[in-house]
């Protein structure tokens, strides 16, 4: 798949995701980057580190989240995906479910869009965007009813692809995400997680975002500056369960360093099989 000017080999790779979150209310980072400035140094910084692709994202997703008109989420995140396309050659994501957030980010500079309501919020033009920009996107499982099962959470992805591949978007160009934290009690997120592999029956790569959420939270009984541990341990169960080609993450360097050396340890146990 490309995305900007760079291949990304979804099949075989598992690349980084950093998160940069504009916005003054985001449940672990909310007000440490809502300026350009500010977003700028927290790009350059992730960057060093080794991330792959910046999800820019302007409006928070946290429960109970206030939320802001779309000309305020357009003014905190056009002039950061701007600053950060004149500044660095690196893929951009934005992370919106608005398809005119989405459009805009798309014509100032973005790459893919990543929609916490997989183009089935609204009124449906997101798909329609998508189709017309033919750009890669995330469709990631949310509901108004509370996921019980991890069938459900397929049925919801299934209907995601389905809705999008009928107004254009090419399958070609969809990545999943399991929606962990979203619409599912802790339990179903933790049971998500453990079945991570049963998502490969919809044929498309993988995004795992669990960075730092409640599930870690609800499970080890930390706050969000302390869930980073628990956090890996889930990237390095979901790395040796199944093939997941997106890890998106708050904390760039130290999931770069698992991932990495839980690379060199499978290619070695492939090397001594062969």
């Amino acid at each position: 798949m490309k995305i900007g000017n760079r291949e990304f080999d979804l099949k075989n790779e598992t690349y980084i995701m950093g998160i940069l979150n504009v916005t003054p209310d985001s449940f672990y980072d909310g007000g440490r980057y809502d300026t350009p400035d500010a977003a700028l140094v927290r790009a350059e910084k992730m960057i060093a580190q080794g991330v792959d692709i910046i999800d820019i994202g302007g409006m928070s997703t946290k429960p109970d989240h206030d939320e802001i008109s779309c000309g305020e989420e357009l003014d905190r995140v056009i002039p950061v995906v701007r600053a950060v396309r004149r500044s660095f050659d690196i893929p951009i994501s934005i992370d919106t479910y608005r398809w005119q957030i989405a459009e805009a980010a798309l014509d100032a500079g973005a790459d893919m869009v990543n929609d916490v309501w997989g183009a089935l919020h609204g009124d449906g033009k997101m798909a329609e965007t998508l189709s017309r920009y033919n750009v890669p996107c995330c469709l990631m499982h949310n509901s108004e009813v509370m996921a019980r099962s991890v069938g459900d959470v397929l049925a919801g992805l299934r209907n995601s692809i389905n809705h999008a591949c009928s107004c254009g978007v090419g399958k070609s160009n969809i990545i999943i995400d399991p929606g962990i934290g979203f619409a599912k009690s802790p339990k179903t997120c933790l049971r998500v997680v453990a079945d991570i592999a049963s998502l490969e029956e919809l044929e498309r790569p993988i995004l795992l975002g669990v960075s730092r959420k409640s599930l870690i939270g609800h499970t080890l009984s930390l706050p969000p500056e302390e869930r980073l541990e628990g956090a890996l341990a889930i990237a390095a169960y979901a790395f040796l369960s199944t093939h997941v080609a997106f890890l998106r993450v708050h904390d760039v360097k130290e999931h770069v360093r698992v991932r990495d050396m839980l690379k060199a340890i499978v290619n070695e146990r492939e090397r001594v099989e062969i």
